[in-house]
């Protein structure tokens, strides 16, 4: 036998006999969000920071210069309040 036909053979078998088929496309977006304008807000408050207005005014202006409209979260922000607490066991 030679290395041409052997080859061949396994790219015979590893091959499938029907068309492919799309079984499902989809994007999953968790429901609970924040939009990106109020996120220096949220993200002060969250972390007990109102007292650093001047790091507060550079996140604004990095969230305004970035393209994202809104982000993402797992969870709201009732199921974990545990995350927001120092020292506490999440």
């Amino acid at each position: 036998m030679s290395p041409a036909s052997t080859i061949e053979g396994l790219r015979q078998a590893q091959r499938a006999k029907g068309p492919a088929n799309v079984l499902a496309i989809a994007t999953e977006v968790p429901a609970n969000y924040i939009l990106q304008e109020d996120y220096p807000d949220y993200y002060f408050r969250v972390t007990n920071s109102k007292h650093l207005p001047h790091l507060k005014d550079k996140l604004t202006r990095m969230c305004e210069k970035s393209m994202v409209y809104k982000r993402h979260r797992g969870d709201s922000e009732q199921e974990s309040q545990s995350v927001y607490v120092y020292g506490t066991v999440t």
